[in-house]
């Protein structure tokens, strides 16, 4: 995960160890913007935005963080141009290969999430072989939403119980919030403390639905690309400030 260096690699004192966010979410908005205020094409903003994405996982890594979440590639992004689709699907495979060794050097496990079976069929490969090659790592766990809509993973989750309740497997009465969250590509995953999305924009895009249901959230006006460590640190700031009642008083 070669990257640019961070700021620093530990803790920044104004930080409270014991109030992190155990896990981050993160919308990554901004890229084609970012490369067309340059002149260059989206393409080239995809790519610099994978830098950040692998300087921001070091970062959660080196700071407590134990888990990220990031939204590479929606259902709804499979309206963008035929070029721009089959370049990321090529990106998505070429990163996996090329980072494999160090996220094994650096314990990190890596998961994914959303429908994987519409992925071509070399990047499930890349995906298989990373997911169990990294299922033991120690480290930060590191989910990546693919092809994943909130929406279509509430509905799956759905259909799934509804057959168990058929089959007589499942009674009505026994189900509830804990059986349903075990339906979802998720399963097993703590939901997210704190959802951070770039671009300025104020909406989640159909991202998390069920398990941000009391995340704290973080827009920041940079762009993708742009987010770094010293974005990170504000993020976590605010975090940090705020009273998280859950409903309750």
């Amino acid at each position: 995960m070669t990257a640019e260096p961070l700021l620093t690699s530990s803790l920044p004192s104004d930080l409270d160890t014991e109030r992190l966010p155990r896990h981050v979410a993160v919308i990554m908005d901004g890229n084609g913007r970012w490369a067309q205020q340059r002149g260059l094409p989206r393409i080239m903003g995809h790519r610099r935005g994978v830098d950040t994405l692998k300087k921001l996982l070091r970062t959660c890594s080196d700071w407590g963080v134990m888990a990220l979440t990031a939204y590479a590639f929606s259902t709804e992004n499979w309206g963008r141009p035929l070029e721009e689709v089959d370049f990321l699907m090529t990106l998505f495979e070429r990163v996996l290969r090329q980072e494999l060794a160090e996220m094994m050097e650096e314990g990190v496990r890596i998961q994914f999430v959303g429908n994987l079976q519409s992925l071509p069929a070399s990047l499930q490969t890349e995906i298989d072989k990373a997911v169990q090659q990294t299922r033991h790592n120690p480290g930060i766990r590191f989910t990546v939403a693919t092809n994943y809509g909130g929406r279509q993973e509430i509905v799956q989750a759905c259909r799934a119980i509804a057959k168990q309740v058929q089959q007589g497997k499942v009674a009505l009465e026994d189900i509830d919030e804990s059986m349903f969250a075990h339906h979802l590509y998720t399963a097993g995953l703590d939901d997210p403390d704190l959802l951070i999305r770039t671009s300025g924009e104020m909406r989640i895009s159909n991202f998390l639905l069920w398990q941000l249901a009391y995340a704290e959230l973080y827009v920041t006006d940079a762009l993708w690309p742009d987010f770094n460590t010293l974005e990170f640190h504000q993020a976590l700031c605010a975090y940090q400030k705020r009273h998280r009642r859950f409903g309750k008083v």
